[in-house]
């Protein structure tokens, strides 16, 4: 039973982790692992309807990233602020739990200026409590409509690239770090497997008779947090919100009662589905919060084949990995992949779990 965390360390070449996206959203390398068989190929992402027919269902996470990070100053200090926000806890009062950096320099009571490139206050917020040793929740001081709030969140907000890209965000992260099926604005950070697909291989689908299912599930940053125990039945995921309609269900039940191939693209997809499975192994229509940690060993029950990108070491993406590929196996490519010089993480490569 694989259970400990040691198991899925693994050396990553840090020129191996992408600093920007492929040129073309389904041209990046695809590799594809054959569960029954063993056998890896290492394909161009295009060529992945190769291995899918009519009937067949793609089940997608249509979670739309907003700009989470933000740049302010704090008052009378004029100190530099990082804050990144990560949760809307009441739109009234414009209440946000969010993560400041440096935090050792905010408290209570403190406000935090957000201004334009003429130093011109646009947002001001305070400091209204202490959550986490990083974490805090602040209240937007604003006047004006939802409308005219948002629009000055986007126009202060940075696209919120995750910190292993180690590059400031770009004017092309506003695009290519959103998936073109995002719809549902609630995630920092973006269900990466998605980002592959684009409006032209969506069209190939739809020609070939292949079903999309669409549910939401906002990724907020415990996806990246890192496992501190050896014992991983001991770890703890950070609850996030997922919705799974029942036109969802009834469309992944469909090729589910067909005999057809269902495929969770991303992780987030993966995790919503296992949490929303009926008595008799069927999706069903949910919503809620799900704290779902996928760890060998683990019986898959709606999907039986997974895109996913290449992930970090010991993290809890690799984890659910190997869980649905097989440790072995899944180690073994990650192997190939050093060697074969694949991308990893967020702007990486792919891989097709068959």
């Amino acid at each position: 039973m694989r259970t400990k965390l040691s198991q899925f360390d693994f050396d990553l070449p840090r020129e191996l982790v992408a600093q920007y996206p492929s040129n073309n959203r389904d041209e990046s390398k695809l590799m594809v692992l054959h569960r029954k068989t063993g056998k890896i190929e290492h394909r161009v992402f295009k060529d992945i309807l190769e291995y899918f027919d009519d009937g067949d269902c793609f089940i997608f996470n249509n979670t739309k990233v907003f700009p989470a990070r933000m740049y302010g100053r704090k008052e009378k200090t004029g100190a530099n602020i990082e804050v990144f926000l990560l949760r809307e806890l009441n739109a009234d009062a414009r209440l946000w739990d969010v993560l400041v950096d440096p935090a050792r320099k905010i408290r209570v009571g403190n406000k935090l200026y957000f201004t334009d490139e003429d130093d011109n206050d646009i947002l001001v917020a305070e400091v209204v409590d202490n959550t986490t040793s990083r974490g805090r929740t602040i209240r937007f001081l604003f006047d004006g409509t939802e409308e005219e709030f948002n629009k000055a969140l986007a126009f202060l907000g940075n696209t919120p690239l995750p910190k292993y890209i180690t590059r400031p965000a770009e004017d092309l992260d506003r695009e290519r770090y959103q998936t073109v099926f995002a719809k549902e604005i609630g995630a920092v950070a973006a269900p990466t497997a998605g980002l592959h697909f684009s409006r032209e291989l969506l069209k190939r689908m739809e020609i070939k008779g292949i079903d999309i299912a669409e549910l939401t599930l906002h990724i907020g940053l415990g996806t990246f947090r890192s496992i501190d125990v050896e014992d991983l039945s001991k770890h703890k995921m950070d609850a996030e919100f997922f919705k799974i309609s029942q036109q969802a269900a009834d469309i992944v039940n469909k090729s589910k009662a067909g005999k057809h191939r269902i495929c969770a693209v991303g992780t987030t997809s993966m995790r919503s589905v296992e949490s929303s499975v009926s008595a008799d192994g069927f999706l069903k229509a949910n919503q809620g919060w799900t704290n779902l940690f996928i760890y060998p060993p683990y019986d898959f029950h709606i999907a039986d084949a997974m895109v996913t990108n290449f992930h970090l070491p010991k993290s809890s993406l690799l984890i659910m990995i190997c869980a649905f590929g097989g440790y072995e196996l899944v180690m073994e490519a990650y192997e190939a992949a050093i060697k074969e010089k694949y991308q990893f993480f967020s702007y990486g490569d792919a891989m097709l779990i068959l």
